[in-house]
């Protein structure tokens, strides 16, 4: 299963004291709690766009929430103005479309590709939405077109300008998936690398959601006893969280003995 990224609005960062409030929320889980935040203010589209991702993410983190992620989804792309805007409401159209193919819900891949072809046209070079942008399209070609070769330039693509905007979070993302494909060519130092800073930059943040799928992900490139280790901490986090994300569960699970 992907490990899925949004926009870095809502983190640690800053002294906005709405956005402080909103990272703890995410970071341990609570959507929609951290989405009610906003609602006071989704007349705007930026609050709008932010509020609906917050919804897709829980849809990818726990299959649920599918109606009100569209709900909020159809309002941002409503109250949008700007081709900013636009943009980045079909960024998370293509989000969720992506997120209801991956986990079996439903084949939205046509409008997942389709939705973020036009945010691409839409964003300019230099928006902030553009290293995410890149990012979901290296998902899309990695895990519904089968195209590793295609998805390792947008995650490269995202990773420098996730970079050149600070967006750490983001970085956690492309780290791990250009692991991933490390791993999937047997580069393991490489993939140990990416694994790594995917799991620090995590740490560092506090974004206790994310940490332990990226104890998993570095146990897969890691020799025993260290990858057992690695697993049983992200056992013991998915179960602190209430056994999110759901879609971890298989990869904890151990593989029955033959």
């Amino acid at each position: 299963m992907a490990d899925t990224a949004m926009s870095s609005a809502g983190t640690a960062w800053g002294e906005d004291p709405l956005q402080r409030a909103i990272w703890r929320l995410r970071s341990r889980g609570c959507w929609s709690d951290a989405a009610e935040l906003l609602t006071p203010h989704a007349g705007a589209p930026g609050p709008a766009v932010q509020r609906t991702a917050l919804l897709v993410e829980r849809c990818l983190f726990t299959g649920q929430g599918w109606a009100e992620a569209e709900e909020a989804l159809r309002h941002a792309e409503a109250v949008a103005r700007e081709d900013d805007e636009r943009g980045a409401a079909a960024c998370e159209r293509g989000q969720l479309a992506y997120a209801a193919t991956v986990l079996g819900v439903r084949d939205r891949a046509d409008e997942a590709r389709s939705a973020l072809g036009r945010a691409a046209a839409l964003l300019a070079p230099g928006s902030r939405t553009r290293p995410l942008l890149d990012f979901r399209r290296g998902l899309v070609a990695e895990h519904l077109a089968d195209s590793p070769q295609s998805a390792k330039p947008a995650y490269r693509r995202a990773h420098a300008g996730a970079l050149a905007q600070g967006d750490t979070l983001l970085l956690s993302f492309t780290w791990r998936h250009l692991a991933g494909l490390a791993l999937r060519d047997g580069e393991l130092a490489e993939a140990r690398q990416g694994f790594s800073e995917s799991l620090r930059i995590r740490e560092e943040l506090g974004f206790l959601v994310g940490t332990a799928p990226a104890l998993a992900a570095l146990a897969e490139a890691e020799p025993e006893p260290e990858a057992t280790r690695l697993r049983a901490e992200a056992t013991r986090l998915f179960r602190l969280l209430g056994g999110i994300p759901t879609w971890l569960a298989d990869q904890l699970t151990p593989s029955p003995a033959t």
